[in-house]
C-alpha cells in the first residue's frame, strides 16, 4: 500500500500552502484528504486504477488529478512548483514544537535556515531573537522544542504512553482524593502512536490539583502552570497537559478533548442541524442559549439521538452514522479474553520458564495458553529441532497432569522459508495442537514474492494462525511489500486465522487492516501477546484496543472461545482441508 507515501505528499502541500500564507481553506483540504488517504483500508493505487478516487471523502477532482500523476509518473508537478519557492527540507522544522509552518518560512527568508543542523546552529549564535514577531523567550523557547524533537524523533508508542498516563492519574488521586480524572485526546482513543498526553479532571480544587500535578516525581520541567491548565515535560521528554473543569462540565469537555478532530467536526454539524451547540462546557440550544446537558458525555449523545461512541472509534469512519442508526457493535472487551495463543518460554528466545509462563496466565483468569517458541531455522531465537520439541512436551504434560484451571497448548511459531515451505516437518506439526508461522527472514523481498510465500504457508494445514502478518515496527520498519486483500483471500480460502499482535511496537494487523479482514473476508482474528516474559502478557491490553479500534466483537476473536471450543476451530483445518 502507497497510501502512507501519498498522505505525506499531501500533507507537504498542505504545509507549504501555509508558508506561503494561502486560504486557510486550501490548507484544510489537503490535510484532510492526507488523513482519509492515511486511513483508507484499501491500497490507493488500486482505488485509482478502478477510478474510485473521488469516492473517498475530501479527495476533490484536483487531488485526484494530482494523485493519479504522482502512480502514473512518480512525481507530482505542484508539490514541484511549491518546492521551487521553498526547499522541501524546511517542511522538517514544522516537526519541531514551537514552529509552525509561518515560523519556519520566517526561518528561511531570513536566515536561510532549511533544516536542522541550520536551526541548531543560529540558536548557538542567538540568531533567532533577533527576527520580526519572535524574541529571547521565542528563541529559548524553539531551542526546548528542538531537543524534544531530537530526543523523541516522532510519535510515542501506546505502550509508552499509556503506563504513564496512568500512573500520572494514579498518584494524582492518591494526592488529592479526586475522583473525576481521565486520559483524553489520542490516548483515551488508544491510537498506536501519541503526541502529547492529555488529562482531565473535575473539580473545584483547581490549586491543589495543579500544585499535586506539578510536583508529580515524572516532572523534568514545568513549562506552563495555571488554574486550569498545566503542562508538565516528564524526564523522557513527554509533554503532559493537565486541565481542570467544572463538574457539570465534565463529560461535555471530555467528549471534546478526545477527539478526533474529525469526529468532533462532524457532531458539531449534525448538532447545529437539529438545533444545538456542543463545545467543552456542554450542549446548549441554539435558539434560547439554555443548557441541556454536559456533566456526563452520555448527555451530549443521547441529547443528539445518538448511542454513547466508545472513544476507539470516534475517528469519523462511519460511528456516527451507525450511532445514529443505533446499530453500533458491542465491542470486544478485555474480560472476553479466555487465553493468549502466542507467548514464547526460555526453550527458544523467551526469559521465563513454561511453569513461570503459565502461572502468569493463571493468575490473569485464562482458560489456556499456548506455548509457542520458534523452530529450528531462527537460530538467533534459539530455534527448537523436532528433538527439542518433542522433549518440551514432557514438561507441557506435567504441567497439564498437575493444574485443571489453565490448559497449556502445545504449539511453535514456525518460520515461512523462501520458497513458502514451514521449516518444521509436517509429521511433527501434525503432533502439535497449534501452529502459528510467520515470515522472519527475506522481509524486504518483492510482493509478488511475499505473496507467494504467504499463500504456501497457508495451504500448509497444519498452519492454523499466521503472526504479525505484514512485519510492520512501528516507527522502525516499514511492513513487507504485501497485498491485504490478496492475504485475506488466502486466510479465507485456506481457513487460516490472522493474528492481531499486542506487541506495542507492532500493533500488527492494523486497525483498518483487521477491521476489513472481518468486514469482508469473514476471518476470524487472534490477539496475541507475543509474550518473551510474564508481564508481557499484559500487552493484551493494547492488542484489545487495537481490535476495539478496528469495530471487532466478541465472536470475532478466536481466544474468546471456551477451551473446548477453541480445540474444535483449530483443529477444524487439518481435518477437513481436503475440502479446499
Amino acid at each position: 500500500m502507497r497510501n502512507q507515501e501519498i498522505a505525506k505528499l499531501l500533507h507537504a502541500i498542505a504545509i507549504l500552502l501555509e508558508m506561503k500564507g494561502e486560504s486557510r481553506f486550501r490548507v484544510v483540504a489537503y490535510e484532510e484528504a492526507a488523513r482519509r488517504i492515511e486511513t483508507w483500508p484499501e491500497p490507493i493505487e488500486e482505488v485509482w486504477s478502478k477510478g474510485r478516487l473521488r469516492e473517498i471523502p475530501g479527495i476533490g477532482e484536483s487531488i485526484a488529478i494530482k494523485i493519479g500523476e504522482y502512480l502514473t509518473s512518480g512525481k507530482m508537478g505542484y508539490l514541484e512548483e511549491l518546492t521551487q519557492e521553498i526547499p522541501f527540507e524546511v517542511i522538517t522544522l514544522t516537526e519541531i514544537p514551537g514552529v509552525g509552518p509561518k515560523i519556519a518560512k520566517l526561518l528561511y527568508d531570513e536566515l536561510g535556515i532549511r533544516n536542522i543542523e541550520d536551526l541548531e546552529k543560529a540558536i548557538r549564535e542567538q540568531k533567532l531573537r533577533s527576527l520580526p514577531r519572535l524574541g529571547e523567550k521565542s528563541e529559548e523557547k524553539i531551542a526546548k522544542g528542538l531537543e524534544m524533537f531530537k530526543k523523541q524523533s516522532g510519535r510515542m508508542l501506546l505502550g509508552q504512553a499509556l503506563p504513564l498516563v496512568q500512573e500520572v492519574i494514579r498518584v494524582l488521586r492518591e494526592k488529592t482524593g479526586i475522583q473525576k480524572i481521565n486520559p483524553a485526546g489520542s490516548v483515551r482513543r488508544m491510537k498506536e502512536t501519541i503526541g502529547d498526553i492529555d488529562i482531565l479532571v473535575a473539580s473545584s480544587h483547581k490549586e491543589k490539583i495543579m500544585q499535586a500535578f506539578t510536583t508529580l516525581p515524572q516532572v523534568r520541567e514545568v513549562l506552563a502552570q495555571g488554574d486550569t491548565k498545566s503542562s508538565i515535560l516528564t524526564h523522557e521528554g513527554i509533554q503532559v497537559d493537565l486541565r481542570v473543569v467544572e463538574e457539570k462540565s465534565f463529560g461535555a469537555a471530555l467528549q471534546y478533548f478526545t477527539g478526533s478532530k474529525a469526529h468532533n467536526v462532524k457532531l458539531r454539524e449534525l448538532a447545529l442541524k437539529k438545533g444545538f451547540k456542543v463545545n467543552e462546557y456542554g450542549i446548549f440550544h441554539i435558539d434560547t442559549g439554555d443548557r441541556v446537558g454536559g456533566e456526563k458525555e452520555e448527555e451530549i449523545y443521547e441529547t443528539l439521538g445518538m448511542e454513547w461512541i466508545p472513544p476507539e472509534l470516534r475517528e469519523d469512519q462511519g460511528e456516527i452514522e451507525r450511532a445514529l442508526e443505533k446499530t453500533l457493535p458491542t465491542l470486544v472487551e478485555l474480560s472476553d479474553i479466555r487465553g493468549d495463543l502466542h507467548v514464547h518460554s526460555s526453550w527458544s528466545d523467551g526469559l521465563f520458564s513454561i511453569e513461570e509462563m503459565a502461572e502468569a496466565a493463571l493468575a490473569r483468569g485464562y482458560e489456556y495458553l499456548a506455548i509457542c517458541d520458534h523452530t529450528q531455522s531462527l537460530a538467533v531465537a534459539s530455534g527448537l529441532t523436532p528433538e527439542e520439541v518433542r522433549e518440551r512436551k514432557k514438561e507441557i504434560d506435567r504441567w497439564n497432569s498437575k493444574h485443571k484451571d489453565l490448559y497449556l497448548l502445545e504449539g511453535v511459531e514456525a518460520n515461512i522459508l523462501g520458497d513458502g515451505s514451514i521449516d518444521f516437518p509436517d509429521a511433527e506439526l501434525a503432533t502439535l495442537e497449534i501452529v502459528v508461522a510467520g515470515l522472519h527472514s527475506g522481509l524486504n523481498q518483492k510482493e509478488e514474492k511475499i505473496m507467494k510465500r504467504m499463500e504456501e504457508a497457508m495451504k500448509n494445514p497444519y498452519v492454523q494462525i499466521i503472526s504479525h502478518p505484514t512485519g510492520r515496527i512501528i516507527n522502525r520498519r516499514n511492513a513487507y511489500e504485501m497485498n491485504c486483500e490478496v492475504l485475506f483471500r488466502f486466510a479465507r480460502e485456506t481457513h487460516t486465522f490472522l493474528e492481531i499482535n499486542a506487541q506495542p511496537e507492532r500493533l500488527d494487523l492494523r486497525d483498518v487492516d483487521a477491521r476489513k479482514a472481518r468486514s469482508d473476508y469473514s476471518i476470524l482474528l487472534v490477539i496475541s501477546t507475543d509474550a518473551h516474559d510474564p508481564n508481557s502478557l499484559d500487552y493484551m491490553q493494547y492488542g484489545v484496543a487495537q481490535a476495539r479500534r478496528a469495530w471487532l466483537r466478541k465472536e470475532d476473536i478466536l481466544n474468546t472461545l471456551s477451551l473446548q471450543e477453541l480445540q474444535e476451530r483449530i483443529l477444524w483445518k487439518r481435518k477437513n482441508h481436503h475440502k479446499f
